[in-house]
């Protein structure tokens, strides 16, 4: 079919139907704007639905599953080896995308947003032309660009069809169970499909550049976590340097240097996380006066507005931490900023977990920042050898930790280590934001025996009253 030159006007324009661009528009429209829809795919969702969180999770909590019937032989209870169905892993992902996406579409539809499926790139400052769509051009008073963001390449390796060197994306199509797999970054994109693989019979080599895994997370948190990567990964090589990919029929040759001596070896498939990059590129932000730092990064002010005010950003195309809930917050902000609301992001305890085994979970500020700050913190930890509820798991390697303000007592920051930390996080979220003190987490009933007692155990700690861990006397 031609496409005409069909033009059309809209209240607002939001570009990118991830969670940053639908929370956006979905926003806006229960405030009673007039709400456009631009996405490259058939439905919203963006990249934490179709090729990020959700498909990653979907496979980790079967690698969950495959490591907690192996971990069970020595709590009396086994079970045989798991047959691996890849093409009913990758039916039960497929199902799990599309009954989320369906939702999604649903509510567009509820919701009275139009939807259109095409790319966006301005051609002025108010004013989109859409490619592959039935609208050519959109002429907006307001604009949310929310466009995400993509893998980044490893240097010198071109992209092709069929590569044994593949991205996340790659990654989460299950393509198959390599025998060797070599992952290329330490971060927790790197560490969550690593162990997803080496679930499920991969022999998984890693490589970092640098000093440590997950670089910005607390080391204590890290080290427990390390302890059980070194007993699922073949090799873990710390401070190491890649010097050459060299993709051959059945295999690729990885060239490394470790320590001043260089070393090569053969995987079936190498998977690089090394970061992503901003989906600015090709948008012709500068003919919409939309400035840009020299990361390709939009810069925003607190209320997610761009240098044209009537424009704005959300999600990883404005940099910090790449997270879904990030962008669905400050996809909010905007549409509340556009419909004349007193909003702002300002937020004290951004949550952030890695889905390994155990997982990671921490908020507000870290031990680390503290430091790096100078700031006059307390810093209390409870082990989970003596939690109740982990002993009964056989998960007693577990940390929760506490960063407290010596002065104010006002909780600043948390980190957690162990199994579920997902969802215990969510208290620390809460306490941080309400500027709750140590006092308040400790006072505060928790049920027994449950993981979330460690946080106020710990909380406890910093009191000099806590019940199965000596500690210091009362502190006045």
């Amino acid at each position: 079919m031609v496409m005409g030159e069909l033009a059309q006007e809209t209240g607002l324009l939001v570009i990118g139907g991830g969670p940053g661009g639908y929370a956006a528009a979905f926003r806006a429209a229960d405030l009673g704007l007039d709400v456009t829809l631009v996405e490259i795919a058939e439905r919203p969702g963006g990249v934490c639905l179709f090729r990020g969180c959700i498909p990653s999770k979907t496979y980790l909590y079967l690698s969950e599953l495959i490591f907690d019937a192996r971990r069970a032989g020595s709590m009396g209870l086994t079970f045989s080896e798991p047959k691996i169905d890849l093409e009913g892993i990758r039916n039960w992902k497929a199902s799990v995308v599309n009954k989320l996406s369906s939702g999604l579409l649903t509510l567009t539809q509820q919701r009275g947003v139009q939807l259109l499926r095409g790319r966006a790139t301005f051609d002025g400052p108010d004013t989109v032309r859409l490619h592959d769509a039935e609208i050519s051009r959109i002429k907006f008073k307001h604009a949310i660009i929310a466009t995400g963001s993509h893998p980044i390449a490893f240097p010198g390796v071109p992209r092709k069809k069929e590569s044994r060197v593949i991205s996340s994306t790659e990654a989460l199509d299950l393509p198959d169970v390599p025998e060797k797999l070599l992952v290329i970054g330490g971060g927790y994109v790197g560490l969550e499909l690593g162990s997803v693989y080496a679930s499920l019979g991969s022999r998984v080599t890693l490589i970092e550049h640098g000093k440590h895994l997950l670089p910005g997370v607390d080391k204590d948190l890290v080290r427990v976590l390390k302890k059980r990567i070194d007993t699922i990964f073949t090799a873990i090589e710390l401070e190491s340097e890649i010097l050459s990919l060299d993709e051959q029929a059945h295999q690729v040759a990885v060239t490394y240097k470790k320590g001043g001596e260089e070393h090569t070896e053969t995987f079936d498939r190498v998977l690089t996380a090394i970061g992503r990059k901003p989906n600015t590129s090709g948008l012709g932000l500068e003919t919409a006066d939309v400035k840009m730092n020299e990361n390709g990064f939009i810069i925003i002010d607190e209320q997610q507005r761009t240098s044209n005010p009537h424009i704005f950003a959300v999600g990883d195309v404005v940099g910090g931490a790449m997270l879904a809930h990030k962008a669905s917050r400050e996809g909010k902000v905007a549409a509340e900023v556009i419909a004349g609301q007193p909003s702002a992001f300002d937020v004290r305890a951004m949550p952030a977990v890695v889905y390994t085994d155990p997982q990671i979970a921490w908020c507000g500020i870290t031990e680390t920042e503290a430091k790096e700050q100078g700031r006059a913190v307390e810093i209390k930890r409870f082990p989970w050898k003596i939690s109740g509820r982990a002993a009964t798991m056989g998960l007693d390697d577990g940390l929760t930790k506490m960063i407290i303000d010596a002065e104010t007592r006002r909780i600043l920051g948390v980190g957690i280590v162990g199994r579920a930390t997902e969802g215990l996080i969510a208290e620390a979220v809460l306490a941080i934001e309400m500027g709750a003190l140590v006092d308040d987490m400790a006072l505060s009933i928790h049920p027994h025996p449950t993981l979330s007692e460690t946080e106020s155990e710990v909380a406890e700690i910093f009191l000099g009253s806590a019940t199965h861990i000596l500690s210091p006397a009362k502190k006045k």
